[in-house]
């Protein structure tokens, strides 16, 4: 679990950037669309040309995914040197490529595989790095990335003699993992053409289940998220081949001009899409949630409380990222969070049975520009109806959390014990903490003063075994889990939560998880220097 939790969060590192590239060629759809621009977007005007010229930079992210799970995994799995670490990964990816190519090329047949053909979608065959061969998808990417962190990890700073110093290092991990790749080119030529005929088999069953199979699919995406495993359910469906051939999110963007000109219903033309919907929880979901925990709030409590869910709520509902005001509530009342999961995939469901369809996995920035404005000349009704059906559903939220958090007494925000304080904590909070406020002060990065703490709570640089961080969480392994704090001495910092699985921790960060975990390393790196000094000098 602790690995699983761990790789979840490394997928982060390049699926951060999807986002931004989807926007922008989305806009790009927008502007040359006459139907909705008007003449200037005629195929023959500088206004068109231009604008294509933006979408085919757009394109990139999407079009060399492979090469971004093959490089974004290693810097977040790798332990040290990660940017070297990276480098190893796209030559060994690049090598197995080659073989695999070659292998095909002398025989082909002999695997099933028709490599005469030209590499395009349905083929089984691909091109990466201007290379033709199996089609392995991210899939493909994330095996050899694992394989050459793990190499990485255990290699990289191993001694070789001094007359074969030169093959020390990424030297070393590139050849041990050359060398893997044979054997592993070999195994994919005869396993992966099978594998595709299963994928399509996976494919055509998810087509064919019908509501229960999008319903389970977003009770899961939503229900996994304390454990870090919702990565696994919403991957191979939003970039992999589960339900499309290349993910929701590129067939969505493939089509997306074709869809936005069409007056056929959407529900037709993307009958998978109920598997690109789960961010509509995000934004409806969250506005009935923050509601029944303002209106269930002590009164004298009702300003603090709301000065906590603004923020959160805010940060849900526009850019998709839920967990600081999911894990408000997620560790005090668990009932509640199942309820959302339930009431997630309820309302997501109900939406399809009306027509509703889309790219919709975040939130309101992300779904204005990817559906509502190029897709409201011709399919304004589906719009309209996502959301009555959402406003609807806020409402439900709202009154079946209000009912069960006021029924059984459940602790939320601003309904603890009266002595108990209720705040957003600032950065001078982070510099008055005993110990840590002196140091902060001589630190001008504003990240140091939460990286220290949550690196005392966890029971100091000498009990960190390894950290990484996904969008919004600290992922920590100690080496002794009865040295670490409890709750209130991550919250002291701004920590939404904290999760706890033996010796592996999440640390409920929120954005500034990147930041704060550069710091993160940062002292830790200084600290073991510390102790490595001092022990050299005993």
């Amino acid at each position: 679990m602790q690995k699983l939790q761990k790789f979840g969060g490394a997928m982060f590192t390049p699926v951060l950037l999807f986002s931004f590239a989807g926007i922008m060629v989305a806009l790009t759809v927008i502007f040359t669309n006459p139907m909705l621009v008007g003449d200037i977007a005629q195929e023959s005007t500088n206004w068109y040309k231009f604008w294509m010229i933006i979408q085919n930079g757009a394109w990139s992210v999407f079009t060399q995914m492979n090469l971004l799970f093959v490089i974004g995994l290693p810097i977040g799995l790798a332990k040290t040197a990660n940017a070297r670490a990276a480098m190893e990964s796209f030559i060994t990816y690049v090598t197995l490529q080659l073989f695999i190519s070659g292998i095909l090329d002398f025989w082909g047949p002999s695997f099933g595989v028709d490599f005469t053909q030209e590499a395009a979608s349905g083929t089984g065959l691909a091109m990466v790095a201007s290379v033709k061969t199996l089609d392995t998808g991210i899939l493909g990417a994330i095996l050899v990335a694992a394989i050459v962190t793990w190499l990485h990890n255990r290699y990289f700073d191993k001694k070789l003699p001094d007359f074969l110093g030169v093959f020390q290092g990424s030297s070393y991990v590139v050849i041990l993992g050359f060398f893997l790749m044979v054997p592993l080119a070999f195994l994919l030529c005869l396993v992966w053409p099978r594998v595709q005929m299963g994928i399509d088999g996976l494919q055509g069953f998810m087509k064919s289940s019908g509501y229960f199979g999008g319903w389970l699919f977003i009770f899961l995406e939503r229900l996994l998220i304390p454990t870090g495993l919702h990565h696994f359910i919403y991957t191979p469906f939003r970039f992999g081949p589960a339900v499309v051939d290349g993910g929701t999110t590129q067939y969505w963007i493939d089509n997306m001009s074709t869809f936005a000109q069409s007056n056929t219903p959407l529900k037709e033309l993307f009958p998978e899409g109920i598997f690109a919907m789960y961010g509509n929880s995000k934004i409806f979901g969250s506005l009935g949630i923050a509601g029944a925990l303002y209106a269930t709030a002590r009164k004298a409590n009702k300003k603090r409380v709301l000065a906590l869910l603004i923020p959160a709520t805010l940060t849900a509902m526009l850019a998709g990222i839920t967990e600081p005001l999911e894990f408000t509530f997620l560790f005090v009342a668990p009932v509640l969070f199942a309820i959302h999961a339930f009431l997630a995939a309820t309302m997501t469901t109900v939406m399809y049975a009306f027509g509703v369809v889309g790219e919709m996995p975040n939130g309101i920035i992300e779904q204005a520009a990817m559906n509502w404005i190029p897709m409201f000349s011709n399919h304004s009704g589906m719009i309209v109806t996502q959301f009555v059906i959402g406003l609807l559903f806020s409402g439900i939220y709202f009154l079946v959390f209000r009912f069960v958090i006021l029924k059984w007494n459940l602790p939320t925000p601003g309904r603890e014990a009266k002595d108990k304080e209720i705040k957003l904590y600032t950065k001078e909070d982070y510099k008055n903490k005993k110990d840590i406020g002196q140091a902060a002060s001589q630190s001008a990065n504003r990240y140091f003063p939460a990286a220290q703490g949550y690196m005392e709570a966890l029971g100091g640089a000498e009990n960190i075994a390894s950290v990484t961080n996904c969008a919004t969480r600290l992922r920590v392994s100690v080496l002794d889990e009865t040295k670490v704090g409890g709750d209130e001495a991550f919250q002291e910092f701004g920590a939404h939560g904290i999760v706890r699985n033996g010796t592996a921790f999440q640390v409920i960060v929120g954005l500034d998880v990147p930041q704060v975990t550069e710091q993160f390393k940062h002292i830790l790196n200084e600290k073991n220097q510390e102790a490595s000094s001092l022990k050299e000098e005993a």
